[in-house]
């Protein structure tokens, strides 16, 4: 039976705190078990979930995963507490686009909401970027520029109000994270062509790629799924919503 819409935001929006207070005070062991809970969650609320949703979902934890490792123990860009990359990030990265969907979701119900919503995180992206760039005492240059990645999506990509609710979920994850020290932004990026706050202020526009990898991948796979002969043709397949 589905979830409520508010229900799993809300559920997200309380572990995402929960999660990392408690990372901020455990050794390596407690925070493997963290990780292992992380994932039990994800699964439980995947359970309510359409085909296409868990889809989309497996292919931004498998996208963000790839990243990390290249991230932060490769190119230093990020480091975490423990020199590593927590077992609870992948699953946490599928928390942070399911609370997308579901925000983009709630807010579609009205179309007032659907209108303003976009705007109103093109604003409050962009006071941020401008208080990284002139304000801040640790310059962010390199949020600025991810800022301008997030306004393309908002502005011309497939879903905005899903990577409207990326925006609001990533900003409450990357404040409360480096404000607790679970992770810290190195001052420049690998190049040393840009510098980065903690965290950057455009973070979100670096989400909003792993969303459109997972709404292509499940496009491309709900596409290829219609495209197979259907064993009992008497039974017609159910629409899969993307």
């Amino acid at each position: 039976m589905p979830r409520p819409r508010l229900a799993i935001i809300a559920i997200v929006f309380t572990w995402i705190p929960v999660g990392l207070f408690l990372d901020s005070i455990s050794s390596i062991w407690p925070q493997r078990a963290l990780g292992v809970l992380t994932w039990a969650l994800l699964i439980a609320l995947l359970r309510g979930e359409s085909r296409s949703v868990r889809i989309q979902v497996v292919a931004v934890v498998a996208a963000a995963t790839c990243l990390e490792y290249t991230a932060s123990p490769l190119l230093h860009l990020y480091t975490y507490r423990l020199h590593n990359v927590p077992t609870f990030v992948p699953p946490g990265h599928g928390l942070v686009y399911l609370a997308a969907l579901h925000i983009a979701a709630q807010a579609n119900t009205r179309a007032s909401v659907a209108r303003v919503l976009p705007r109103m995180v093109l604003v409050a992206g962009g006071l941020w970027a401008f208080w990284g760039v002139f304000l801040s005492s640790r310059p962010d240059t390199g949020g600025a520029l991810l800022y301008l990645v997030l306004v393309g999506f908002l502005l011309r990509g497939r879903s905005p109000l899903v990577y409207s609710g990326a925006f609001i979920v990533t900003t409450a994850l990357e404040l409360i994270g480096t404000s607790l020290g679970n992770w810290a932004w190195a001052p420049y990026d690998f190049l040393h062509i840009t510098t980065l706050g903690n965290p950057p202020s455009g973070i979100a526009g670096g989400y909003c790629v792993l969303d459109m990898i997972g709404m292509a991948v499940a496009m491309r796979l709900a596409a290829r799924s219609a495209s197979l002969p259907e064993p009992v043709p008497s039974v017609a397949p159910a629409p899969v919503a993307v």
